[in-house]
């Protein structure tokens, strides 16, 4: 599955890539829905602690999301070039790094995510509940990077089925796993919330085992000598070049949610909870558009090393078109049921009153974020992952921290300053997005024929 990225044709390696990576993300999503759903079954205090846990958690999942998209950069470029010790040797430095990472990550985040959340307004029940989740998930560090990287590799080679049928198998066992965890029975005390957190790793945990069965089958593995194992200065350097600037996009992300949650948490609770409930439906609408980036970025990996940059303009061109589509639908339904959306996750009115007038503007978000995701994929498939950086920098932090309180303080607007905010530095973004990946494709194009 990984000689055609580079021959057949594009809208049929699309299709062929996105459609079961984003099928995966779909019942990634859905798990977190569960565990929202869950949540909100304890109480809205319960509810509220997710949701002040999920920009910490995010933290982790830009680490993870940062070396897989640096380690499929790396293996997509060597596959393209047709050099197999190299792919051979990124795979495994891709495992070591991501272990080292996720044992540094997991102490860091047990000593500070106290101090974090105190500083975010949490404190009491609120705070106590918000940690008894965080830790555990702390904890699983390791098994959530060893499948971000252990996906990175199989979908560098074109294969991105095992992680989809990894996912779907994981939202099934959660159905089971949380009430149980929760509300104990079969010898299991009950945990509460903490109790979603060890379902969550509990299944990462298997995936593991699931994942490594499937990236042996491929071959790429075999004859895996521990010593080959042992960091290497060189693969370091480039893995951290192509994964650092990634992270560190996908953590100005998390960077945002703390803005976002600050600002609307000074308005209580409820609006908290009705923003975690908005961003868990945001999640669902763009779950395709997810499928798309890992596409976009394996194609754009591979094309690049073999040097046909004309695919590489074509996949965006063909990724794009989708995405918008999809997009639209996702932002025409949360306009039309905004309300029994958002009812589907709590029976508190004033909740549900927040929450619909949420969706009601970040509907028209969406297809911003189609521009965002594909275009900043394909920019780490030819190996420039800065300008991601500088962009979420922009949108994540720079922006919103002027606007937000232009909007909801100054002029007066409250959350509605906020919500309006997210629409308007989000769109800028992605319009300066489109203009430079454009510029940057054509210069590419020009320096090839030129050499």
């Amino acid at each position: 599955m990984t000689s055609d990225l580079t021959s057949a044709p594009i809208p049929e390696l699309v299709r062929r890539l996105a459609i079961p990576a984003g099928t995966g993300f779909f019942f990634n999503t859905m798990f977190n829905v569960v565990d929202t759903w869950y949540g909100g079954r304890l109480s809205t205090t319960s509810l509220a602690a997710m949701s002040l846990c999920f920009p910490v958690f995010f933290i982790i999942l830009a680490i993870g999301s940062g070396i897989s998209s640096g380690a499929t950069a790396m293996i997509g470029n060597a596959l393209g070039r047709k050099q197999p010790q190299e792919v051979r040797t990124y795979v495994l430095q891709s495992l070591t790094f991501a272990v080292i990472h996720a044992l540094i990550l997991s102490a860091a985040g047990l000593a500070f995510s106290p101090r974090i959340f105190m500083m975010m307004g949490a404190s009491g029940e609120y705070l106590g509940q918000a940690l008894s989740y965080i830790n555990i998930i702390f904890i699983g560090c390791p098994f959530f990077l060893l499948n971000f990287v252990m996906n990175a590799i199989l979908n560098s080679h074109g294969n991105t089925l095992p992680y989809r049928n990894f996912l779907i198998g994981g939202f099934f066992l959660n159905l089971a796993l949380d009430p149980w965890f929760m509300y104990g029975g079969f010898g299991l005390p009950p945990f509460g919330l903490a109790g979603i957190a060890m379902a969550t790793i509990s299944i990462q945990c298997l995936g593991n085992f699931y994942m490594f069965s499937q990236l042996s089958k491929t071959g790429i593995v075999t004859s895996l000598k521990p010593f080959e194992l042992i960091p290497r200065l060189e693969e370091f350097r480039e893995l951290f070049g192509q994964g650092f600037p990634s992270a560190m996009n996908m953590m100005t992300v998390s960077i945002g949610i703390f803005i976002i949650t600050w600002y609307v948490g000074r308005f209580g609770e409820q609006a908290v909870a009705a923003y975690g409930i908005g961003t868990r439906i945001e999640q669902i609408a763009l779950l395709p558009v997810m499928g798309l980036n890992i596409s976009t970025l394996a194609l754009t990996a591979q094309n690049y090393g073999a040097g046909r940059i004309g695919r590489i303009r074509e996949t965006v061109k063909v990724s794009l078109r989708y995405g918008v589509l999809i997009a639209m639908t996702g932002t025409i339904a949360s306009l039309l049921f905004s309300r029994e959306l958002i009812g589907v996750f709590t029976s508190d009115a004033a909740v549900s009153e927040i929450g619909s007038h949420f969706l009601s503007i970040e509907a028209f978000v969406f297809p911003a974020y189609v521009l965002l995701y594909v275009c900043i994929s394909a920019m780490q498939g030819i190996k420039l992952p800065g300008f991601g950086l500088l962009i979420g920098l922009y949108r994540q932090i720079a922006g919103p921290a002027l606007v937000f309180h232009l909007l909801a303080v100054v002029l007066g607007l409250g959350l509605s300053g906020i919500w309006w905010g997210i629409l308007g530095v989000t769109w800028s973004a992605a319009l300066i997005v489109v203009l430079y990946v454009s510029h940057t494709l054509a210069k590419l194009e020009k320096d090839f024929i030129s050499t």
